[in-house]
């Protein structure tokens, strides 16, 4: 009895150990994919940082919380039901858009993947790297080129009608500096000879930044 009751009063210095092996691997690939992701491809093109805190810890709540059910034997069934939990958040949140939630989407895959993953550091690594470089394709005009968006309002209603596209086309290019090649005319206000219209836009990364100052003074 004494000699069981000295064995549990030991400390347990051995906490780690008891972790399986490579997970912290794993999660450094997992935070490394997702620097890659959010600073250098999403970043880079949409100049966002306001959504960084919850990229990275959505991220890594879905890695910890599927890594440590994965220890109980948890089912893949019981994985994609607790992405799918995650991904209805969707349904939930106003103000983000398509794009930004296609990028929550990709770190949620990204940190279940890296959780459940069997293979070595190096198959995760490759798994990874194949998800980043695809959206580097998608996002990076390589295989068509990226088509921009900006909704303003515009104040010379006599140029909406059909007729009259080219010369709202050519109105619209000479105060925002885009190359716009269509419109979406999406409200009339004849009160205030007004209205709302979407532009679509082809930008060079470079000059992105810098044109949309000249769009922005047409959102008031």
């Amino acid at each position: 009895m004494t000699l069981l009751l000295q064995h549990l009063s030991m400390p347990d210095h051995s906490g780690f150990a008891n972790l399986p092996d490579g997970v912290f691997t794993r999660l450094g690939l997992d935070l490394l994919s997702v620097v890659v992701l959010i600073r250098l491809i999403y970043y880079r093109i949409y100049r966002k940082t306001d959504l960084f805190l919850t990229f990275f810890t959505f991220n890594l709540i879905i890695f910890l919380i599927t890594f440590l059910l994965n220890q109980v034997q948890m089912s893949i069934g019981a994985a994609f039901g607790l992405f799918a939990v995650f991904s209805m958040l969707r349904y939930r949140t106003e103000g983000l858009s398509a794009k930004d939630m296609t990028y929550l989407f990709v770190v949620i895959a990204v940190g279940l993947i890296s959780a459940v993953s069997q293979g070595s550091g190096y198959q995760l690594a490759i798994i990874n790297g194949l998800i980043l470089l695809c959206v580097q394709l998608l996002e990076g005009n390589w295989l068509f080129r990226r088509e921009f968006s900006k909704t303003v309002f515009y104040d010379r209603v006599d140029l909406i009608v059909p007729g009259r596209r080219p010369d709202l086309l050519l109105d619209l290019e000479n105060r925002t500096g885009l190359d716009i090649h269509r419109v979406d005319i999406q409200g009339i206000d004849f009160l205030k000879d007004s209205a709302q219209i979407t532009i679509y836009y082809y930008q060079d990364d470079a000059k992105h930044e810098s044109v949309q100052k000249a769009a922005a003074s047409l959102l008031r």
